[in-house]
């Protein structure tokens, strides 16, 4: 069953100008889906209509993220992101199955201003220099997904859906795609993906406190004060959210919404 859509109004929210707030949107089978520990995606709209929402909103940017594309080995979807970019007035990062130079190209082409490589990095980070070189390095971000071992410890970089975990150490991560040339860091919590039970700030400062670029912070937002938290505390660029901005209630009724800037 498809679900019922609605937009809340502008004033729906209200938060400084201070703030960078990105919804993060997840691709699933051309569908906008919304995950949960990065598993059972649940539908909750079509993408275009999604990004054409945000853009009336006035949204600070967004982060598209292809969940199929790594896990099955395939290039980006190009001119299905290039509809998508259509609507979108807002600068749009994208992540999943980019592995390559002549790919990055063919996305920027597309309406793509920045650019995500997780797995890819991790498999050869010489994709992070080689980009920046291109491309320059504000058109560049990593992404680091991480997860916390049962037993305990520090969180585990993971990818493929937190299906693989590398042996690299975050910090280490953390400050070798800095010397690489990455622009950003998106560090994002798969434990509190689509929780909506507050950031990890503990985590999140250590990650900040690592790296000499901006850091955006993604994974368990419960709300716009929750990020303005997180940024005062912790010291992060941007506060990244998907629940927040698809969800409304304990029900999880889907509402694509948007913070109106308090000027």
């Amino acid at each position: 069953m498809i679900p019922h859509v609605e937009t809340t109004s502008a004033a729906a929210v209200s938060t400084p100008d201070l703030l960078r707030i990105i919804p993060c949107l997840l691709l699933h089978e051309r569908g906008l889906v919304k995950t949960k520990q990065f598993k059972s995606p649940v539908y909750v709209g079509d993408p275009i209509n999604a990004v054409k929402i945000f853009s009336e909103k006035c949204a600070d940017e967004l982060i598209i993220i292809d969940i199929d594309a790594t896990v099955e080995s395939r290039e980006p979807e190009v001119e299905f992101l290039r509809d998508i970019c259509a609507q979108a007035f807002m600068p749009v990062c994208y992540g999943g199955g980019v592995r390559s130079v002549a790919q990055m190209e063919r996305l920027f082409h597309a309406g793509i201003e920045k650019l995500s490589i997780s797995s890819a990095a991790l498999e050869e980070p010489s994709l992070i220099r080689e980009a920046s070189r291109n491309f320059g390095s504000q058109s560049v971000a990593v992404t680091i997904d991480v997860k916390r071992p049962f037993f305990g410890g520090e969180p585990a970089i993971v990818t493929h859906r937190a299906k693989r975990r590398s042996k690299r150490k975050l910090r280490d991560w953390v400050k070798e795609v800095v010397d690489l040339g990455a622009g950003e860091i998106v560090i994002n919590d798969v434990d509190r993906d689509g929780t909506m039970a507050g950031y990890d700030y503990d985590l999140i400062e250590g990650v900040a406190s690592s790296a000499s670029v901006p850091v955006i912070a993604l994974g368990g937002a419960k709300d716009v004060s929750d990020m303005e938290k997180l940024i005062k505390e912790t010291g992060v660029a941007a506060a990244a959210a998907g629940s927040i901005f698809v969800f409304k209630g304990p029900h999880r009724a889907v509402l694509i919404n948007y913070p109106q800037r308090d000027y």
